[in-house]
């Protein structure tokens, strides 16, 4: 049943895929939160609120989530180059993967922020802090919980993105998948990196899940 199956291999292929999603992850964070928080800051109504940058900033980010990830696999491939020296493998991965991760996190970001109480705000305005002071003190910190599963669920939806990334031999799962089950019709090399995919998206729903759920008893 298993004849064709290098468990050796699938276990680099494993730790691969590991590897793009939690740099990937790292990274996406790192960019899609600062820009989640200036979303909601410019937006009509906010303590900021600029028309001109708010809409420079949605416009950036609604391009590049309307842009199929495969697609921006193969447009990015002469950036990943250009940022980490190869369009190959998990290094040649991270570049678009964060690039389409991004921005879905700065809106989920900006959504978060949006469901807080406004009077956290305006209680923060009342006793004279800057607006720095109301996102890092009051803003951040009430949102935390919502931060952390916004945090989950685009960690499942990078490994998703990682295993697509085999197209074009990003490395990982899902180049296993292409290069042996389906270009060498090795079905169950197929059904394995498939079983580990689904086995490594219910752990992170559950590690994610009952970290939230910590944090909400605190």
């Amino acid at each position: 049943m298993m004849a064709n199956v290098d468990w050796w291999m699938i276990g680099e292929a494993t730790i691969d895929t590991l590897l793009m999603t939690g740099f990937s992850l790292l990274f996406t964070v790192l960019i899609g939160l600062p820009v989640g928080v200036l979303l909601f800051l410019t937006s009509p109504g906010q303590m900021m609120s600029h028309r001109g940058i708010y809409q420079s900033v949605a416009f950036i980010v609604n391009v590049l989530r309307s842009v199929p990830f495969l697609i921006l696999l193969i447009v990015m491939i002469p950036m990943s180059r250009l940022l980490v020296g190869t369009a190959l493998g998990v290094q040649g991965s991270i570049p678009p993967l964060v690039a389409s991760a991004a921005p879905f996190f700065a809106r989920l970001v900006e959504n978060v922020l949006r469901e807080l109480d406004p009077g956290v705000s305006e209680a923060c305005r009342s006793m004279g802090a800057t607006s720095r002071q109301t996102v890092l003190w009051a803003l951040l910190p009430e949102a935390t919980t919502g931060i952390l599963a916004a945090i989950v669920v685009t960690a499942i939806t990078l490994v998703g993105y990682s295993a697509m990334s085999g197209v074009i031999g990003g490395g990982g799962l899902g180049d296993l998948a292409v290069r042996y089950g389906y270009q060498r019709y090795q079905g169950d090399v197929m059904a394995v990196t498939v079983v580990i995919l689904v086995i490594m998206v219910q752990v992170f729903q559950v590690l994610g899940d009952r970290w939230v759920a910590r944090l909400n008893r605190k």
